[in-house]
């Protein structure tokens, strides 16, 4: 069994940046894709990163350019680097995990999950 702990969240103004890390126990990340989500209220939660375990990466559109995932197989730990942070980005961020070699972006393809950290951006 997987857990997955989040932190990092908190609140900062239009145009700052936060670093969200997620630290997994329980096994290594050697073969484990791993993916940031976000659920803001009252929306369906969304794909926002994934690195895979040979660390090829991949981003949602109204992130890219503004965030980087990556991740220290040695400490079982990804980040999440947000820069540039919008109003709009305010949401619950999720850290997910799975076994495989590709690079999950569904919320249906992560089998492990963590408790979430709040982000806010204020504007």
């Amino acid at each position: 069994q997987v857990q997955l702990v989040e932190s990092g969240g908190g609140l900062v103004q239009a145009g700052g940046s936060l670093r969200l890390s997620c630290v997994a126990s329980g096994r290594t990340l050697g073969n484990y894709a791993m993916g940031w989500f976000r659920q803001a209220p009252g929306k369906e939660r969304e794909f926002v990163a994934g690195i895979s375990w040979l660390s090829k990466t991949a981003y949602a559109d109204t992130v890219k350019g503004r965030f980087t995932m990556s991740r220290d197989n040695a400490r079982n730990t990804v980040t999440l680097q947000m820069n540039s942070l919008k109003p709009d980005d305010t949401a619950v961020y999720y850290c997910a995990g799975r076994t495989t070699y590709g690079l999950p972006q569904s919320n249906g393809d992560y089998r492990d999950w963590g408790q979430g950290t709040q982000v806010t951006v204020s504007s």
